[in-house]
């Protein structure tokens, strides 16, 4: 779609927001120069709320709180919308999803996307929520790695699934060849091979299989490992960290001024739901934990915490795409070698995969509302795990 387009549609949506807000007030003077189309106002308002389907990308957890909490606290309702939430799973790609029209909206990681948008998917990021990546390879100190050049001759583990380019990145900014350089191992969701000593270096993310390793017991000891028994490599900090969860789009949608009606609001109660958790760590993670998460409360209240990290601050606003972490996203998907010398992207996206249009349209809602969207005092707590996160 044209871009001029996507924009007098949301024009309309903050006109109608302004109309409506105006109408709420007391003002005499207002109430005196009511107009006709100040009077039909009221017709905007919430009569029968719009079905909205959110696919995610993986199962009940705290890196999904956000969407719990806005459902939960009402700020779907509040926006008018009826939001049903899909959960994910291994053999659920939340992108395909969305482009065959099973969804709405969709979270999922940038490069794997714009790979889905490259094979024909339209689909287009709408709302960056995660900020920065929280991608991790563990390892125990003995195996002295503490940067990505330290994986020659080790034993890598990853998912697979998409979820294994940021180390292919990070091998082919170290000058090595995973084909050759590295055995890389087929690792479970889980870090049972790095403790039983399959792996030298597993991948993990902050806020979920770093913690299982700390909530594992030291057979050594009798007590959980710590933080002290490991060493972690950051993808973020090795300068190779993808974009990670946003919130996608079908892109024929967007020519359609009721879909960017849709979005505008459901980005807005999304974001507001995140702000939520963000000020209500535990909270959202009774929440989460309420609507059937198999991981334990203290595993969930540290997951919240770690995904905090990932969103807040926010300098230029919740949700706003990044050119500069785009580009690097985009880059690396071309340049990051896999097993068979192939990459994520053959060439760079086009300028239509990503707009901040939408997310620019709902922060103004957000902030006429007084909610605090760039999280510039956010402080991270201090969370104590417990043996198997219970």
């Amino acid at each position: 779609m044209k871009k001029q387009s996507l924009k007098m549609a949301l024009v309309g949506v903050a006109v109608m927001s302004l109309i409506a807000g105006a109408c709420g007030g007391s003002d005499d003077a207002a109430t005196e120069e009511t107009t006709p189309a100040a009077e039909a106002a009221p017709a905007a308002e919430c009569v029968t709320p719009t079905p909205v389907k959110l696919q995610l990308q993986w199962f009940t957890q705290a890196q999904f709180a956000g969407y719990y909490a806005a459902q939960d606290q009402g700020f779907y309702t509040e926006q008018c919308l009826d939001v049903t939430i899909l959960e994910g799973a291994v053999d659920i790609s939340p992108q395909t999803v969305l482009a065959n029209g099973e969804a709405d909206f969709a979270i999922s990681w940038v490069s794997k996307a714009l790979a889905s948008r490259e094979g024909g998917a339209d689909i287009v990021n709408i709302a960056q929520v995660f900020q920065r990546s929280g991608t991790l390879q563990v390892s125990f100190k003995d195996k002295n790695i503490t940067k990505a050049a330290d994986f020659k001759g080790k034993n890598i583990g990853n998912w697979g699934y998409g979820n294994e380019f940021e180390i292919f990145a990070a091998l082919t900014a170290a000058g090595l060849d995973p084909a050759k350089d590295v055995k890389l191992i087929q690792q479970q969701f889980d870090m049972a091979g790095l403790l039983a000593g399959d792996i030298d270096a597993a991948e993990a993310m902050t806020y979920n299989e770093y913690a299982q390793v700390l909530e594992a017991v030291n057979p050594k000891t009798n007590a959980l490992y710590t933080a002290e028994d490991f060493n972690v490599v950051s993808y973020e900090a090795e300068g190779v960290g993808m974009l990670q969860d946003a919130i996608w789009a079908d892109g024929k949608r967007l020519s359609d001024a009721a879909y960017v009606d849709t979005a505008t609001k459901f980005v807005a109660a999304s974001l507001q739901g995140w702000a939520f958790c963000r000020d209500n760590t535990s909270a959202c993670r009774d929440i989460v934990v309420s609507k059937g998460s198999k991981l334990g409360a203290s595993h969930q209240l540290w997951q919240m915490n770690e995904v905090n990290k990932l969103i807040w601050p926010a300098a230029g606003g919740a949700g706003m795409i990044d050119a500069a972490a785009w580009e690097r996203t985009a880059g690396l998907s071309q340049t990051a070698k896999n097993l068979e010398g192939g990459t994520v992207l053959t060439k760079a996206p086009d300028a239509g995969a990503y707009t901040n249009d939408i997310v620019t349209a709902a922060l103004a809602l957000l902030n006429a509302k007084g909610v605090d969207t760039t999280g510039s005092a956010y402080m991270p707590e201090t969370v104590v795990l417990t043996e198997g996160g219970n």
